[in-house]
């Protein structure tokens, strides 16, 4: 995500791209309602029937039975399959390993079924399974751009009505994803409370969503708030806001200003929204202070993970390096880190 963060749930504005890492499924049709999957990254085999889907304790097979599940309770036809799982997303990091699966999924299942794809749909499928399966009461961004990516462009998302608007990168300029090699769990981390705080605070301005809140509603009538409920929706707010700014800096190729808009995402999720951590924080700081870079920011839904900086095409190779080296330096944790390109959404490969 580019930026817009913990704003989808919000029924605000996100701008995400599809990167060029991925799950793939190698999948064949069975002739009766078995679905086996085998994952290599995990080198584990997932066996159920369409007939009796039963939850299990956490892992990624779960996310396939969820899918099956949503299906079937949006009244689907399902046929099984056998396949094999593999992909390159790191999981855990930020960059919605889980979403990237329910999408591989969906699309499987819709082509061994033979139901129509509709990616907007499946989106909200996938975010069902999220909610629902899983316990994540995540919005419905990470569905949608693993759905709706378009080579070369971010994808500018309403997460109210789901209309979308593809706008090409600044010219010259290059997202470098940063894992700083922390992890966490949305399941076991304050991504619910934080979830939950923004509802209170929207009660608050009698609202259905913080999207309908502006910043001078927030000045005029915040005072009256507790203050950790005001910060949690002085980010929701002022990022909406930056995130539509972001949207015309890209429009007129302004790296400049998208980077900077970057950076205030960052201290905003930093200090408002509190879901950034030690690691992170060094990440962004340390690219932040890079010549080539024109911002950086925390990116997902924090606690650990990835940052993204936004930095100068043709020096994003050395720009790699020297902060990979000094973030090492200053955590003693060697990071990973991936120059990325925006690419399609869900694909088929071969048919």
């Amino acid at each position: 995500n580019l930026i817009g963060e913990h704003t989808d749930y919000n029924d605000g504005y996100v701008l995400p791209m599809a990167i060029n890492l991925a799950i793939w499924i190698a999948y064949c049709a069975r002739d009766d309602r078995q679905v086996i999957c085998y994952s290599l990254a995990f080198d584990d085999v997932l066996s159920f029937s369409l007939d009796h889907i039963q939850k299990d304790s956490p892992g990624w097979g779960e996310y396939i039975k969820g899918v099956a599940w949503v299906l079937q309770e949006a009244g689907y036809s399902l046929t099984g399959w056998e396949g094999v799982l593999a992909g390159d997303v790191p999981i855990g990091a930020g960059l919605s390993s889980s979403a990237a699966i329910e999408i591989a999924t969906l699309r499987t299942f819709s082509v061994v079924s033979n139901f129509n794809w509709g990616p907007k749909t499946m989106a909200k499928l996938g975010q069902r399974v999220e909610v629902e399966w899983a316990g994540v009461k995540s919005g419905i961004m990470d569905q949608m751009i693993s759905a709706c990516g378009v080579a070369g462009q971010g994808l500018l998302i309403d997460c109210r009505t789901l209309e979308t608007e593809a706008i090409p990168l600044p010219p010259g300029a290059s997202v470098v994803v940063l894992d700083t090699n922390t992890r966490r769990s949305l399941v076991d981390s304050a991504y619910n409370e934080r979830r939950a705080q923004c509802e209170v605070a929207a009660q608050f301005f009698e609202v259905s969503a913080l999207r309908d809140v502006t910043l001078e509603d927030l000045v005029r009538l915040g005072i009256s708030m507790e203050e950790i409920t005001y910060r949690r929706a002085r980010h929701v707010v002022t990022e909406n806001e930056r995130t539509l700014k972001a949207a015309e800096a890209m429009r007129v190729g302004d790296a400049v200003l998208l980077g900077e808009l970057m950076n205030a995402s960052h201290d905003s999720l930093r200090d408002d929204f509190e879901v950034s951590s030690n690691e992170l924080n060094v990440m962004v700081e340390t690219a932040q202070a890079d010549d080539v870079c024109y911002g950086a920011r925390m990116t997902g839904a924090g606690f650990g993970g990835c940052a993204i900086a936004l930095v100068q095409n043709q020096f994003a190779a050395e720009f790699a390096a020297r902060v990979a080296q000094r973030y090492q330096e200053t955590t003693k944790i060697e990071p990973k880190i991936y120059i990325c390109e925006a690419s399609d959404g869900v694909e088929i490969m071969i048919q």
